[in-house]
């Protein structure tokens, strides 16, 4: 459905370092500079940061999060511990399991360095 995912950030170099660390642990390799801009490219689509192109501060999506989907709830666990270790801040509940509508998943959720919300989820296989 999608092609790609951008966020705005107000310091390119430490959002890449933080973005740099979470999506290492899913075995995406460092931002490759396109312009003001990272990319982070994967077989299911792309996630980009930018330092806005309007000149503005970038200002994070009220009510708006991005998820990342996990192999494992280790792999929740790791992303989560390497945003906290580069800027990043925790939010809501700890990394752990979950029940819902939706069925049991595995979540940690946190904050870049600008504050846009990130959910790291692993949805366990039906047993």
């Amino acid at each position: 459905m999608f092609s790609h995912v951008m966020v705005g950030v107000n310091d390119l170099e430490a959002s890449k370092k933080f973005y740099d660390a979470v999506l290492g642990t899913l075995g995406i390799g460092p931002g490759v500079a396109n312009k003001s801009r990272y990319f982070y490219r994967s077989k299911e689509g792309s996630f980009g940061i930018t330092t806005p192109i309007n000149g503005e501060p970038a200002c994070r999506g009220n009510g708006s999060t991005i998820g990342f989907k996990m192999e494992s709830p280790e792999q929740v666990e790791a992303f989560h511990a390497a945003g906290i270790a580069n800027g990043g801040t925790t939010c809501e509940d700890p990394p752990g399991f979950r029940d819902g509508s939706v069925g049991r998943l595995y979540l940690a959720y946190l904050r870049d360095p600008d504050g846009n919300k990130l959910c790291a989820l692993h949805r366990p296989k039906a047993v």
